[in-house]
């Protein structure tokens, strides 16, 4: 009689277990690491991808001249600055001619002095031959001997080469005139455009070496954009191509514009492709140079064909693909996919056909087996 009592503390014991146990069991199963993973599903549908690439670019000037003198110097005047607009033609500024008048006043006077050289041996030289042409007439009436004509030759010939130098001496002084003249044409910096002044290197008193600039101009016309592209995406890119240009300094608003042509070098370093894009209209404000602008650029549209959420590719072991559904089990299918757009589009070449269903986004990450649940949205994930 006394096993009884042991026997219904016993059976109450294993009543509070039990429940405890499948309740622990089942949160196990539903809440626990054994729960089901959360996934979100697409089917793979059949459409026509608008390729848009993407591309970071640099506003720059497409003409950009350097005024600046020939020759050493010092700056006497300069008038513009940075950001006036200036035509072609228009005096920008001055350099210090230092002793440059006073060698062309040598030059004049050297002019001076070698034309008068120059006439003395043409006089000379006329006469020397009118005394040939004398002693010559002379000489057939045998009035004078063949030596002294031979004399009057000879004076001839020096008054010649006399002449000849002269001539030269002449010429000579010249060039070195129109050369110093041409020097203080220089000393004036001239705007060979319509153009902005996007920089002023020096200021009045500073000392120039030949060819450095003092002003830089650019055309504020030929603005566009040098656009940086990767090369994996950039299949299909080429000239005349439509684009949108959204400018740093005016978020929100897309300009649009076209490819104008691909660089021939690309960047090995960062593996980008080169392009320069211009704008249908340039906006205003004109945007400075430098500025950093974000370029789309809208590809030809692909055939119709199988694609899928970029999110749904995964790579396992090396291996490219996706988390397949079917008949409620999860298969890795590994699949081969062509190009893609910016809203998270792709197209699949190989390996899934259209209307099955794929794995977008997992609560955790999935493995072989893996137990899964069909959700609408997963927490903090935008669909």
């Amino acid at each position: 009689m006394k096993g009884l009592p042991l026997q219904k503390s016993t059976l109450a014991l294993l009543a509070i277990i039990i429940p405890l146990l499948a309740l622990f069991i089942y949160v196990a199963l539903r809440s626990g690491p054994l729960a089901p993973v959360p996934v979100t599903l697409a089917a793979v549908e059949n459409k026509s991808i608008a390729q848009e690439l993407f591309g970071i670019g640099t506003v720059e000037a497409r003409y950009m001249y350097k005024i600046g003198p020939t020759f050493a110097g010092r700056i006497k005047v300069l008038d513009v600055h940075v950001g006036d607009k200036v035509i072609a033609g228009q005096l920008l500024g001055r350099m210090d001619p230092v002793d440059l008048s006073e060698h062309i006043k040598a030059q004049d006077a050297a002019l001076k002095r070698a034309q008068a050289q120059s006439d003395e041996a043409a006089a000379r030289h006329i006469f020397a031959r009118n005394q040939l042409q004398r002693y010559q007439q002379l000489l057939t009436g045998q009035s004078v001997s063949e030596e002294l004509v031979a004399t009057r030759r000879q004076e001839l010939q020096i008054a010649e080469a006399g002449l000849q130098a002269t001539q030269e001496e002449l010429t000579r002084i010249r060039a070195e005139r129109q050369a110093l003249m041409a020097q203080e044409d220089n000393l004036q910096l001239i705007s060979p455009v319509n153009g902005l002044v996007a920089a002023r290197n020096a200021e009045p008193g500073t000392t120039i070496v030949a060819g450095q600039a003092v002003v830089e101009l650019i055309d504020p016309d030929s603005l566009w954009l040098n656009v940086r592209f990767d090369q994996l995406k950039a299949q299909g890119l080429a000239p005349k191509l439509p684009g949108r240009v959204t400018l740093r300094s005016q978020a929100g608003v897309a300009q649009t514009g076209q490819v104008l042509r691909l660089e021939p070098v690309a960047d090995a370093v960062t593996e980008e492709i080169l392009a320069k894009v211009v704008f249908d209209q340039l906006p205003e404000p004109l945007p400075p140079i430098g500025e950093l602008a974000e370029v789309t650029i809208v590809l030809p549209t692909l055939a119709p064909g199988p694609v899928l959420p970029n999110a749904a590719i995964k790579r396992i072991n090396g291996s490219l693909g996706v988390w397949q559904v079917k008949d409620g089990a999860l298969y890795f299918t590994a699949v081969t996919i062509g190009p893609g757009d910016l809203h998270g589009q792709v197209q699949v070449l190989d390996g899934l056909k259209v209307g099955d269903q794929v794995v977008v986004y997992s609560a955790k990450t999935l493995y072989q087996g893996s137990r899964i649940t069909v959700v609408d949205k997963l927490p903090g994930v935008k669909k």
